[in-house]
Protein backbone atom coordinates (compact mmCIF):
# COMPACT_ATOMS: atom_id res chain seq x y z
CA UNK A 1 0.00 0.00 0.00
CA UNK A 2 1.55 3.35 -1.42
CA UNK A 3 2.01 5.97 1.56
CA UNK A 4 -0.07 9.01 1.95
CA UNK A 5 0.62 12.22 3.84
CA UNK A 6 -2.56 14.39 4.85
CA UNK A 7 -2.03 17.83 4.26
CA UNK A 8 -4.15 20.79 5.88
CA UNK A 9 -3.58 23.62 4.82
CA UNK A 10 -4.66 27.06 7.35
CA UNK A 11 -3.20 29.87 7.06
CA UNK A 12 -4.09 32.54 9.21
CA UNK A 13 -5.40 35.61 6.77
CA UNK A 14 -8.47 34.34 5.87
CA UNK A 15 -10.54 37.82 4.44
CA UNK A 16 -13.96 36.90 3.72
CA UNK A 17 -14.60 34.85 6.86
CA UNK A 18 -12.08 36.03 9.67
CA UNK A 19 -10.29 33.56 11.85
CA UNK A 20 -12.22 31.38 9.87
CA UNK A 21 -10.15 28.19 10.34
CA UNK A 22 -10.36 28.40 14.37
CA UNK A 23 -13.64 29.81 14.56
CA UNK A 24 -16.09 27.67 16.48
CA UNK A 25 -18.67 25.49 14.72
CA UNK A 26 -21.35 23.73 16.78
CA UNK A 27 -18.56 23.34 20.15
CA UNK A 28 -14.83 22.87 17.97
CA UNK A 29 -13.04 25.32 15.79
CA UNK A 30 -13.78 24.77 11.78
CA UNK A 31 -9.87 22.53 11.25
CA UNK A 32 -11.06 20.39 13.98
CA UNK A 33 -13.94 18.83 11.40
CA UNK A 34 -10.64 18.28 9.00
CA UNK A 35 -8.44 16.98 11.48
CA UNK A 36 -10.91 14.42 12.66
CA UNK A 37 -11.95 13.10 9.30
CA UNK A 38 -8.12 12.70 8.36
CA UNK A 39 -7.71 10.55 11.17
CA UNK A 40 -10.94 8.62 11.32
CA UNK A 41 -9.95 7.85 7.71
CA UNK A 42 -7.29 4.94 8.48
CA UNK A 43 -5.66 5.61 5.43
CA UNK A 44 -3.14 8.17 6.29
CA UNK A 45 0.17 7.94 7.36
CA UNK A 46 0.55 11.17 9.14
CA UNK A 47 -1.55 14.38 9.62
CA UNK A 48 -0.08 17.59 8.89
CA UNK A 49 -0.76 21.24 9.24
CA UNK A 50 0.55 23.54 7.28
CA UNK A 51 -0.33 27.09 8.67
CA UNK A 52 1.78 30.47 9.36
CA UNK A 53 0.03 31.58 12.58
CA UNK A 54 1.00 29.65 16.13
CA UNK A 55 -2.35 30.25 17.63
CA UNK A 56 -3.69 27.75 14.45
CA UNK A 57 -0.62 25.58 15.38
CA UNK A 58 -1.52 25.36 18.64
CA UNK A 59 -5.08 24.52 18.10
CA UNK A 60 -4.34 22.01 15.26
CA UNK A 61 -1.98 20.28 18.17
CA UNK A 62 -4.51 20.28 20.45
CA UNK A 63 -7.02 18.01 18.12
CA UNK A 64 -4.73 15.66 17.03
CA UNK A 65 -2.61 17.13 13.73
CA UNK A 66 1.42 17.38 13.70
CA UNK A 67 2.93 20.75 13.00
CA UNK A 68 6.20 20.24 12.61
CA UNK A 69 7.22 23.60 11.62
CA UNK A 70 5.41 26.97 10.49
CA UNK A 71 4.65 27.95 7.22
CA UNK A 72 6.67 31.20 5.45
CA UNK A 73 4.73 34.41 5.56
CA UNK A 74 5.30 34.37 2.10
CA UNK A 75 4.01 31.43 1.03
CA UNK A 76 0.32 32.43 3.18
CA UNK A 77 -0.67 35.17 1.01
CA UNK A 78 -4.31 35.98 -0.35
CA UNK A 79 -2.52 35.24 -3.50
CA UNK A 80 -0.20 32.41 -2.63
CA UNK A 81 -0.44 29.43 -4.82
CA UNK A 82 -0.99 26.23 -3.24
CA UNK A 83 1.46 24.44 -4.89
CA UNK A 84 4.18 26.73 -2.77
CA UNK A 85 3.44 25.28 0.53
CA UNK A 86 2.83 21.75 -0.78
CA UNK A 87 6.08 21.47 -2.26
CA UNK A 88 7.84 23.75 0.92
CA UNK A 89 5.89 21.57 3.18
CA UNK A 90 6.92 17.74 1.40
CA UNK A 91 10.58 19.13 1.04
CA UNK A 92 10.88 19.95 5.06
CA UNK A 93 8.99 16.90 5.85
CA UNK A 94 11.64 14.06 7.11
CA UNK A 95 9.41 11.19 5.84
CA UNK A 96 9.03 10.70 1.98
CA UNK A 97 5.40 10.07 0.97
CA UNK A 98 4.15 8.22 -2.34
CA UNK A 99 1.14 10.48 -2.51
CA UNK A 100 -0.01 13.74 -0.58
CA UNK A 101 -3.50 14.63 -0.06
CA UNK A 102 -4.89 18.33 0.70
CA UNK A 103 -7.81 18.29 3.65
CA UNK A 104 -9.25 22.12 3.60
CA UNK A 105 -10.99 22.70 6.75
CA UNK A 106 -13.77 24.34 4.61
CA UNK A 107 -15.35 21.09 4.26
CA UNK A 108 -17.02 20.72 7.03
CA UNK A 109 -19.50 18.11 6.26
CA UNK A 110 -17.16 15.70 4.16
CA UNK A 111 -16.79 12.33 6.25
CA UNK A 112 -13.36 9.97 6.71
CA UNK A 113 -14.99 7.70 3.78
CA UNK A 114 -14.31 10.51 1.11
CA UNK A 115 -10.62 9.94 1.24
CA UNK A 116 -11.19 6.38 1.85
CA UNK A 117 -13.46 6.27 -1.40
CA UNK A 118 -10.98 8.96 -3.41
CA UNK A 119 -7.82 7.22 -2.73
CA UNK A 120 -9.16 3.48 -3.78
CA UNK A 121 -10.58 5.27 -7.39
CA UNK A 122 -7.12 6.97 -7.61
CA UNK A 123 -5.58 3.59 -7.02
CA UNK A 124 -7.66 2.03 -9.31
CA UNK A 125 -6.92 5.12 -12.23
CA UNK A 126 -2.91 4.45 -12.98
CA UNK A 127 -3.22 6.67 -15.41
CA UNK A 128 -3.64 9.30 -13.57
CA UNK A 129 -1.87 11.85 -11.58
CA UNK A 130 -4.31 13.01 -9.01
CA UNK A 131 -7.98 12.98 -8.38
CA UNK A 132 -10.21 16.28 -7.51
CA UNK A 133 -13.43 16.28 -6.37
CA UNK A 134 -16.07 17.96 -8.77
CA UNK A 135 -19.88 18.12 -8.72
CA UNK A 136 -22.04 19.12 -11.73
CA UNK A 137 -22.70 22.87 -12.06
CA UNK A 138 -25.65 24.47 -11.29
CA UNK A 139 -24.76 27.58 -13.56
CA UNK A 140 -23.74 26.40 -16.94
CA UNK A 141 -20.67 28.38 -18.86
CA UNK A 142 -22.93 27.87 -21.86
CA UNK A 143 -25.19 30.74 -20.66
CA UNK A 144 -22.61 32.76 -19.31
CA UNK A 145 -21.70 35.89 -21.04
CA UNK A 146 -18.71 38.75 -21.40
CA UNK A 147 -19.46 42.50 -21.68
CA UNK A 148 -17.62 44.89 -23.79
CA UNK A 149 -18.99 47.80 -23.48
CA UNK A 150 -22.70 48.42 -24.70
CA UNK A 151 -22.53 45.21 -25.68
CA UNK A 152 -21.81 41.64 -24.82
CA UNK A 153 -20.83 37.78 -25.96
CA UNK A 154 -21.31 34.22 -24.91
CA UNK A 155 -18.41 33.23 -23.05
CA UNK A 156 -18.00 30.64 -25.17
CA UNK A 157 -18.35 30.84 -28.98
CA UNK A 158 -21.54 28.55 -30.05
CA UNK A 159 -21.39 29.70 -33.73
CA UNK A 160 -20.83 25.93 -34.46
CA UNK A 161 -24.07 25.17 -32.90
CA UNK A 162 -27.30 24.62 -34.91
CA UNK A 163 -29.46 26.04 -31.59
CA UNK A 164 -26.86 28.53 -29.04
CA UNK A 165 -26.52 26.73 -25.70
CA UNK A 166 -27.73 30.15 -24.06
CA UNK A 167 -30.89 29.54 -26.31
CA UNK A 168 -31.55 26.30 -24.93
CA UNK A 169 -32.79 23.96 -21.88
CA UNK A 170 -30.28 23.75 -19.26
CA UNK A 171 -31.11 19.47 -19.50
CA UNK A 172 -29.96 19.62 -23.35
CA UNK A 173 -26.78 21.08 -22.42
CA UNK A 174 -22.99 19.07 -21.92
CA UNK A 175 -22.63 18.15 -18.36
CA UNK A 176 -20.33 20.38 -16.98
CA UNK A 177 -18.70 19.94 -13.68
CA UNK A 178 -17.20 22.46 -11.34
CA UNK A 179 -14.49 21.56 -8.52
CA UNK A 180 -14.77 21.63 -4.96
CA UNK A 181 -12.52 21.24 -2.05
CA UNK A 182 -13.92 18.11 -0.76
CA UNK A 183 -10.98 15.73 -2.07
CA UNK A 184 -7.35 16.47 -3.58
CA UNK A 185 -5.29 13.51 -3.90
CA UNK A 186 -2.18 13.76 -5.77
CA UNK A 187 1.36 11.32 -6.16
CA UNK A 188 4.16 13.61 -4.83
CA UNK A 189 6.32 12.61 -7.36
CA UNK A 190 3.80 15.11 -9.94
CA UNK A 191 4.73 18.12 -7.49
CA UNK A 192 8.61 17.70 -8.46
CA UNK A 193 8.42 16.69 -12.79
CA UNK A 194 5.55 18.83 -13.05
CA UNK A 195 5.39 21.96 -10.67
CA UNK A 196 2.03 21.86 -10.41
CA UNK A 197 -0.15 19.63 -7.50
CA UNK A 198 -1.95 17.94 -9.60
CA UNK A 199 -0.04 16.89 -12.60
CA UNK A 200 -0.85 16.32 -16.26
CA UNK A 201 -4.25 14.44 -16.06
CA UNK A 202 -6.98 14.10 -13.43
CA UNK A 203 -9.04 11.93 -12.30
CA UNK A 204 -13.19 13.27 -11.01
CA UNK A 205 -14.07 12.02 -7.67
CA UNK A 206 -18.12 13.30 -8.03
CA UNK A 207 -19.38 14.32 -4.38
CA UNK A 208 -23.00 13.57 -3.61
CA UNK A 209 -25.52 15.55 -1.07
CA UNK A 210 -23.50 17.87 1.30
CA UNK A 211 -20.04 16.50 0.93
CA UNK A 212 -18.47 19.13 -0.99
CA UNK A 213 -19.71 22.07 0.71
CA UNK A 214 -17.49 24.82 1.15
CA UNK A 215 -17.24 28.00 3.10
CA UNK A 216 -15.83 30.62 1.31
CA UNK A 217 -18.06 33.38 2.69
CA UNK A 218 -20.28 34.67 5.91
CA UNK A 219 -23.47 33.49 3.91
CA UNK A 220 -21.59 30.01 3.71
CA UNK A 221 -20.71 30.20 7.25
CA UNK A 222 -24.57 30.88 8.43
CA UNK A 223 -25.93 28.21 5.98
CA UNK A 224 -23.91 25.52 7.20
CA UNK A 225 -24.64 26.83 11.25
CA UNK A 226 -28.28 26.46 10.04
CA UNK A 227 -27.83 23.05 8.63
CA UNK A 228 -26.24 21.87 11.77
CA UNK A 229 -28.94 22.94 13.65
CA UNK A 230 -31.57 21.48 11.39
CA UNK A 231 -29.87 17.86 11.32
CA UNK A 232 -29.65 18.50 7.75
CA UNK A 233 -26.04 17.60 7.32
CA UNK A 234 -23.79 15.93 9.57
CA UNK A 235 -20.30 16.92 11.00
CA UNK A 236 -17.76 14.10 11.72
CA UNK A 237 -17.32 13.23 14.97
CA UNK A 238 -14.31 14.89 17.44
CA UNK A 239 -12.50 13.86 19.95
CA UNK A 240 -12.34 16.08 22.86
CA UNK A 241 -9.21 18.08 22.76
CA UNK A 242 -6.13 17.47 24.49
CA UNK A 243 -6.70 20.85 26.11
CA UNK A 244 -10.05 22.37 26.46
CA UNK A 245 -11.29 24.71 23.40
CA UNK A 246 -13.18 27.95 24.52
CA UNK A 247 -16.78 27.48 22.83
CA UNK A 248 -18.05 30.56 21.25
CA UNK A 249 -20.91 29.53 18.85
Amino acid sequence: MPSVVALIPARSGSERVPQKNVRTLARHPLIAYAIATARQAGVFDRVVCSTDSSEIAEVARRYGADVPFLRPAEYATATSPDIEWITQTLERLEERYDLFAIVRATNPFRGPDTFQRGLEQLLATPEADSIRAVELVKQHPGKMWVVEGRTMRPLLDQSHLDVAWHAGQYQALPEVYVQNSALEIAWTRVVFATGTREGRTVAPFLTTGYEGFNIDDEEDWERARALVRSGAASLPRVERPRRPYPAAG
